[in-house]
């Protein structure tokens, strides 16, 4: 594992749709990811449903979880910014 000097990079990862995100499968269920996590590539972050329909996001890259930007049950704008990802 390689330490980088400098600033860590982050990488933000969007919406690709619009609709409503969802930070775990159920109402009642722990969220698919928290702050700290470590999260592989084609792991489900989270959900976005759209006209009742829901479409779960995975990640495009494995690495740690920074910063989750939006709160359960709110919408989403296409391209809007959703989870900080510092990645691995």
């Amino acid at each position: 594992e390689t330490i980088s000097s400098g600033k860590d990079e982050t990488v933000s990862i969007k919406a690709p749709l619009v609709g409503t995100y969802y930070g775990s499968p159920k109402p009642d269920s722990p969220p698919f990811i928290k702050v700290g996590d470590i999260i592989k590539e084609g792991q489900v972050l989270c959900i976005i449903e759209a006209m009742k329909i829901f479409n779960e996001i995975e990640s495009e890259l494995s690495g740690k979880v920074v910063k989750i930007l939006i709160q359960d049950a709110t919408p989403v704008e296409y391209d809007q910014d959703l989870i900080v990802v510092a990645p691995k």
